[in-house]
C-alpha cells in the first residue's frame, strides 16, 4: 500500500507549490475551459490532445515518454509519496504548470477520489512510412467503428496480444475521445495507430507488403480456427451498425467467421476481434516461438 507523504516529500511538495514555475488559476481560466472541452469532446481538437488524470495514467505518460502540453495539480488532493514524485517528474516535461483549488479540480476531474494530478497530453502520432513491419506481423483494421469504447477495448486487446499496429479506415469516432482513452487502459500510448484516407490506400499498403487480409464476416464458409494464417496477416473489423465497407469486397480478401451456436447472430466487435487476434497470435507468433 502506498504510504502517506513523509516529511521529506512533504517538503518537496511545498517547494513545488511555492516555486515560481507554477501559476495559480481559477475555474474560469482558459486552461480549465480547454480541459472541459476535451473531456466533453465538443470542441475542435486539431492537436489531438487528451486528458490523463490520476497516478496510474500519469505513470503511463512517464513510462511511454508521451509529450504533455500542460500539467494541473491540486495540492489538497495530493497525499501520497508516489503522487509527489510523479508531480516532480511531470513538471519537467512542460512549462505550462498550474495549481488549482479542490473546488476547481472537482469541476474537471472524472474521478470520485481524485489524486490531484491531471495532464493535457498529445496523442502519439505515427507515419505509415515509418511503420515497422516484422517477418511475422499482425495488423487490425478498424473500418467505420463508431463506438469509442469499442476502439479502446480493441487497442487494449492488441497490446495484450502483441499486434503490430491498428489501421483506421472510414473513421467515425475521435481517437482522443475520453471513452476511447479509458477503454484502452494505456494501450492508446503503446499500439501504433495509423489513419488512412480510404480503403484503397490501406489495402494497397497491405498488398504491397505481402499481408493476407481477412474480412470478419458471419457469412464466411470457413471458421477462424480452421485457417492457417500466413506470417503477415490483417483482419478487418466493420462498423457496429453497417459492417465492413463494400469496397473491401472488391479486393483479394479472405472471409472468416466465428461460429455462433446460440440464438444471437453475431458478437460484439471488440469480442470478435479478441477471438480472431489471439487465435492468429497463437498460430503466427507463439507457436513459431516455441517450435
Amino acid at each position: 500500500m502506498t504510504k502517506f507523504i513523509n516529511e521529506e516529500n512533504l517538503k518537496l511538495l511545498n517547494e513545488i507549490i511555492n516555486s515560481q514555475r507554477f501559476q495559480a488559476i481559477g475555474e474560469h481560466n482558459s486552461i480549465i475551459k480547454q480541459i472541459k472541452g476535451i473531456i466533453s469532446n465538443t470542441k475542435p481538437n486539431p492537436e489531438k490532445l487528451f486528458i490523463a488524470e490520476g497516478i496510474w495514467a500519469s505513470q503511463k505518460i512517464l513510462e511511454t515518454g508521451t509529450k504533455i502540453q500542460s500539467l494541473v495539480i491540486c495540492p489538497e488532493y495530493i497525499y501520497t509519496n508516489e503522487a509527489v514524485m510523479i508531480v516532480e517528474k511531470l513538471s519537467t516535461l512542460t512549462d505550462n504548470l498550474f495549481i488549482v483549488s479542490a473546488k476547481t479540480f472537482d469541476k474537471i476531474s472524472e474521478r470520485d477520489k481524485p489524486d490531484g494530478i491531471l495532464s493535457v497530453a498529445y496523442l502519439p502520432r505515427y507515419n505509415i512510412d515509418n511503420f515497422k513491419i516484422n517477418k511475422k506481423s499482425i495488423v487490425l483494421i478498424l473500418d467505420g467503428i463508431e463506438i469509442p469504447g469499442n476502439i479502446g477495448t480493441m487497442l487494449r486487446v492488441c497490446d495484450g496480444a502483441g499486434v503490430d499496429g491498428v489501421f483506421i479506415c472510414n473513421r467515425k469516432a475521435r481517437l482522443t475521445h475520453p471513452k476511447l482513452i479509458k477503454g484502452s487502459l494505456g494501450a492508446v500510448l503503446t499500439v501504433p495507430m495509423i489513419e488512412f484516407e480510404d480503403v484503397k490506400e490501406c489495402y494497397e499498403f497491405l498488398y504491397k507488403n505481402k499481408f493476407k487480409t481477412y474480412l470478419a464476416d458471419t457469412r464466411a464458409e470457413k471458421n477462424y480456427f480452421e485457417e492457417v494464417y500466413p506470417d503477415r496477416t490483417a483482419f478487418v473489423m466493420g462498423s457496429e451498425r453497417y459492417g465492413i465497407s463494400r469496397e473491401w469486397y472488391n479486393y483479394d480478401c479472405g472471409l472468416i467467421s466465428i461460429p455462433m451456436l446460440g440464438k444471437c447472430d453475431s458478437l460484439n466487435v471488440g469480442v470478435a476481434a479478441t477471438v480472431l487476434i489471439y487465435d492468429a497470435t497463437m498460430k503466427i507468433k507463439l507457436e513459431a516461438k516455441h517450435n
